[in-house]
């Protein structure tokens, strides 16, 4: 039998595109054909070439379609590629809100227009991915037909994220593994193991990933003199990561805003304690001093007192990973999802034909 194809419109190299189009492949037996901006999105001058890329780019999606013919057609990010295929005429399509609103800069002149193309993108929609409960607020507020919406994470492989533990129980050892960007919130993190620190409590933090502010932070690290307890590893390859999550106790990550984010399953299904900001996103997830630590945001005084209080509290947090590694098991489980999101595609391929 012919296998089916689908056409992927998004950044190819990102880990979340590569789990979502893995998944097809495996789960599905879908072929998966992909087509993406190529101009870089870094200065003034490319972004400028950027938009005109994009103002072409149906035409040269229209030509991949003759030349492919697929069978389906997803997107991700509901104001860019997500309009790209709803204007296709191609059905079926499946788009993904990649955050909590997509509509970003959130005050930016730009907004009103991403809004009516967003609305577009939703109208023309077959399925609309929402990969957390927190993208659904933002769907309701623009009239979304909710009935066309699967609230489904993709999910993390938990055969690798082991919930194995190689830590010492003497210190503090903690992980980040955002990116080095200022929504991320680095700079709290580090004042308050500055905190710790003055305190004379001892530990160690891992911080992975790289970012336009990896030269900052290790300044600021060097002016709180942390810096011989604090770990800045760069990239490293995703399959070391899960070795490097293990001998952490702690997970730590301070985003300002956030969809979803699989850092922080990662992290419950290899048994680190999740301290997070206190937003709606992760308040999906974590309840504060049930599973995890809630805290406020730019607020490193609080969260060193909450690092504190959930490293002196072993037994509470003994029960608190136990309960996320269940959780990620049974509701995070990427064999379990991605099978019931490829099994979707088939029958939204196969009423298609019907139509």
């Amino acid at each position: 039998m012919k296998k089916r194809k689908i056409l992927f419109l998004g950044e190819t190299y990102r880990a979340d595109a590569i789990t979502w189009m893995n998944g097809l492949k495996e789960f599905g037996d879908f072929d998966i054909i992909t087509w993406e901006l190529k101009t870089p999105n870094k200065t003034f001058f490319s972004r400028l070439l950027r938009v005109l890329e994009y103002c072409f780019a149906p035409f040269q999606i229209q030509k991949l379609i003759r030349l492919q013919q697929p069978n389906m057609i997803i997107a991700e990010r509901t104001t860019s590629y997500g309009f790209l295929a709803a204007l296709t005429g191609v059905k079926p399509i499946a788009i993904a809100q990649q955050g909590r609103t997509d509509l970003w800069p959130e005050n930016g002149i730009s907004i009103p227009l991403k809004k009516m193309i967003q609305r577009y993108a939703f109208k023309k929609a077959d399925l609309i991915h929402a990969w957390g409960p927190v993208m659904t607020v933002s769907m309701k507020a623009m009239g979304v037909d909710m009935n066309k919406v699967l609230v489904l994470p993709k999910g993390i492989d938990v055969t690798k994220f082991a919930n194995k533990k190689h830590n010492p129980s003497h210190k503090i050892t903690a992980i980040v593994t955002r990116s080095l960007m200022p929504e991320y919130r680095h700079n709290t993190i580090l004042k308050a193991f500055g905190i710790l620190n003055q305190k004379g409590i001892d530990f160690k933090l891992t911080i992975v990933g790289d970012g336009i502010l990896n030269s900052s932070l290790k300044v600021l690290a060097q002016e709180l003199d942390i810096e011989n307890k604090v770990e800045f590893t760069g990239l490293i390859p995703n399959t070391k990561l899960p070795e490097v999550l293990q001998q952490s106790i702690f997970y730590i990550s301070m985003p300002i805003t956030e969809g979803l984010s699989a850092s922080l399953f990662e992290a419950m299904a290899s048994n680190c304690y999740p301290i997070v900001t206190d937003i709606i996103a992760n308040k999906s997830w974590i309840e504060h001093r049930k599973n995890g630590q809630l805290i406020t945001i730019d607020d490193s005084k609080m969260l060193a007192d909450e690092i504190l209080w959930a490293f002196e509290n072993k037994e509470h947090r003994i029960n608190a990973v136990s309960q996320n590694r269940k959780f990620v098991e049974n509701h995070v489980n990427y064999t379990i999802n991605m099978k019931i999101i490829a099994d979707k595609y088939h029958e939204l391929i196969d009423l298609s034909k019907l139509n």
